[in-house]
């Protein structure tokens, strides 16, 4: 018999009731703080950046909540919930259901650290260039959350039947049925096949609810949701390996000036952003820009800040590097 995998994960850990317990979407976001603030105290204990590891604890707090929550909750409020949080203003407060902007969280850190060099009168570029090699680790652990919460899944996958013929990757999520975008005939053929399994079921809110609970009734949409890519998936293998990779290489391999590490970042985002929309499925209701979807058109402008940042490196060579003593020593200030 041929099945996709129909999406059952629970977003909680601990359930207290029904709307109260311990997500996994937040505990992602603590396993990247607790990775990231491992990964940029090792590099600053080699002797990468003109922070000392003293530092590096206050200075991962303060970008973790002025930076990537603070940056990442506005930008999905600006860029994708609008409508939603000017209707109901509440909702902006609601983290615990998702909604963060990758592109917001980076312009957060962005202008955190601008602010925090200025501060502790340290070099920006040097600063930024150890924190975009641990970024992909947030990118990495916030795309498994979105796979675990069943939001942000793929396109359909051309030529894939629901009860098969396919490949064996492709997946079926239950929350398209609520979260926007399904046809009133899917919702009306999802519904009729939840009631056949469960005679209580009436809406498509109550088969939702149930195929996470009714392994019947998931089998019963297996046969009526499309099968679609895991672009949650593809996103954390592009977003958080490939990019992590590429970044950990240059900044332990070769003697870059400072700010050519942080252009690559901004470079590199944008161009993988760009190729993992092509798997993903578009936002409901958000029209696209230039044929772009909104995530494509957002990274176009990455481009531009990358390239300026190499320029810049390049024009004032300043380098923090194991072997560049004499910058090691002034970062001590």
């Amino acid at each position: 018999m041929f099945a996709y995998y129909v999406h059952s994960l629970s977003p909680f850990i601990v359930r207290f009731n029904e709307r109260f317990g311990l997500h996994w979407y937040g505990f992602a976001y603590v396993l990247a703080f607790v990775v990231g603030y491992w990964v940029y105290h090792r590099l600053a204990q080699r002797g990468y950046g003109p922070l000392r590891p003293a530092q590096v604890g206050d200075f991962i707090t303060l970008a973790a909540v002025c930076g990537v929550m603070l940056g990442g909750r506005l930008g999905w409020i600006i860029f994708y919930g609008w409508e939603k949080v000017s209707a109901h203003p509440l909702e902006a407060l609601k983290l615990w259901e998702g909604g963060m902007s990758s592109h917001g969280g980076i312009l957060g850190l962005f202008f955190f650290t601008l602010v925090y060099a200025r501060i502790m009168r340290v070099s920006w570029p040097g600063v930024g260039d150890n924190l975009v090699v641990v970024a992909p680790i947030g990118l990495f652990f916030g795309r498994l959350a979105n796979f675990v919460n069943g939001e942000l899944w793929g396109r359909i996958v051309p030529g894939a039947a629901p009860a098969g013929p396919g490949p064996w990757w492709a997946m079926q999520f239950p929350k398209e049925l609520v979260d926007g975008g399904a046809t009133p005939e899917l919702q009306t053929a999802a519904v009729t096949a939840a009631h056949a399994v469960d005679p209580q079921i009436f809406s498509v809110a109550d088969a939702v609810a149930a195929a996470y609970a009714d392994p019947r009734v998931r089998a019963a949409l297996g046969n009526v949701l499309p099968p679609r890519y895991p672009s949650q998936l593809i996103e954390a293998a592009l977003e958080g390996v490939v990019l992590f990779t590429v970044l950990w290489l240059i900044r332990t391999r070769l003697r870059t000036p400072a700010g050519v590490l942080t252009g690559v970042f901004f470079i590199g985002y944008a161009a993988l952003r760009i190729v993992g929309e092509k798997f993903r499925e578009p936002d409901f209701g958000i029209p696209f820009t230039l044929g772009l979807t909104r995530g494509q058109f957002l990274s176009t402008f990455m481009f531009l800040i990358g390239a300026g940042f190499i320029v810049y490196a390049y024009l004032r060579p300043r380098y923090f590097t194991p072997d560049s003593t004499s910058v090691a020593a002034s970062s001590t200030r």
